[in-house]
């Protein structure tokens, strides 16, 4: 099941943690992040997003306080260092509370109460094509054409049975652009279609011709999608 989300951190290394642990997990697709509470309820006014990850203290105006206003829709999983707030996050039926610092193991147990809390229906339909740029222009690219994607210094190298695409992206833009469980992450320079693997050969998968290394930060959430 695939669903959007947003992180609101005022942490640098909390939010980057954060940021690390839904690129794992390719069902997720983080719409965006804010590092206070106001920016995020404007999102969310005009947004619909499916899940939530809200740090507790955010200055001003808090996380709890984003909750009591009823905007918040979303999924809820509160994050935070001070476990005292975690009566007042089940009264405002969030779906989990994460103590910093957690572990991806805990993220991923969090993430999976969401999952079963959310209607399928819920979820915005996956187009079948994204528009990469390339050069001067924007080119239109299939779903189902894409077989991997290389990383190429700063460019981005995406393989189809009939042309190769250069596009000036990083991962994580291509990652949040892509529907979830379409491609999934399995090295630092490796995206692979998940329904292109003609085999998975102990740390290689192989897509036609072409061997690609799954590496150790990966394998569990790469693992994971095609269990």
């Amino acid at each position: 099941m695939n669903f959007t989300c947003i992180i609101v951190e005022d942490e640098p290394l909390a939010l980057e943690k954060a940021q690390g642990y839904v690129r794992k997990l390719p069902f997720l697709n983080l719409l965006a992040t804010f590092d206070n509470a106001m920016e995020a309820l404007g999102f969310l006014k005009i947004n619909q997003v499916d899940l939530l990850f809200l740090d507790i203290h955010l200055g001003d105006f808090s996380g709890i306080q984003l909750l009591e206003t009823g905007t918040v829709k979303s999924q809820v999983i509160l994050t935070t260092a001070y476990h005292e707030y975690a009566l007042k996050g089940f009264d405002l039926k969030v779906a989990d509370y994460l103590l910093k610092p957690y572990t991806f193991e805990r993220f991923v147990q969090a993430v999976d109460r969401v999952q079963n809390l959310i209607p399928k229906s819920e979820t915005a339909p996956i187009k079948p094509f994204i528009f990469v740029k390339t050069e001067y222009r924007l080119e239109k690219i299939l779903l189902n054409d894409i077989l991997f994607v290389e990383g190429k210094g700063d460019y981005l190298q995406i393989h189809t049975p009939t042309k190769k695409i250069m596009t000036l992206q990083t991962f994580a833009e291509f990652e949040q652009a892509m529907p979830p469980n379409v491609v999934c992450r399995v090295h630092k320079s490796y995206m692979v279609a998940v329904a292109k693997i003609d085999s998975i050969e102990k740390d290689r998968i192989r897509i036609k011709e072409t061997l690609i290394p799954i590496s150790e930060s990966y394998k569990q959430a790469f693992f994971a999608v095609i269990n």
